[in-house]
């Protein structure tokens, strides 16, 4: 009977540290997503950029993307999304070619992906740091 009680003690020990440990990291997973908002992007010089594709990446726990960003004559050409590792980010896609379109970095979040929305502008703002 001795014995049952300290295996029971034992397996409850365990549940609560691994109960505890999982709480702690998903605490800093949700800081580090909510530390992107605050992130400030600065929109790139396009003219002091000579032509070119440039590689830009960003990652915050569980999203990261890469990118190549093209510049032709002082414009943005083409915005590649290489890589996008995502939990339901996909819809923030779609800022690769708004980016082209409107000619700048600092777009608003696509509802729903913000934290995608956010690593891939960060990324591209990356890309396009010489």
């Amino acid at each position: 009977m001795k014995t049952r009680y300290k295996v029971l003690i034992i397996v409850a020990a365990v549940i609560v540290i691994i109960v505890v440990g999982f709480s702690i990291l998903l605490n800093s997973i949700n800081q580090t997503l909510e530390g992107l908002v605050n992130i400030e992007i600065i929109e790139p010089k396009l003219t002091e950029i000579p032509n070119g594709v440039y590689r830009g990446t960003n990652s915050a726990f569980p999203v990261k993307v890469v990118v190549d960003v093209e510049i032709q004559n002082a414009r943005i050409t083409k915005v590649k999304i290489v890589e996008h590792q995502q939990g339901m980010g996909l819809p923030a896609e779609v800022l690769a070619d708004e980016i082209v379109s409107r000619q700048q970095v600092n777009l608003d979040c696509v509802a729903g992906a913000t934290y995608s929305s956010r690593v891939i502008l960060l990324a591209v703002r990356d890309a396009l740091t010489l």
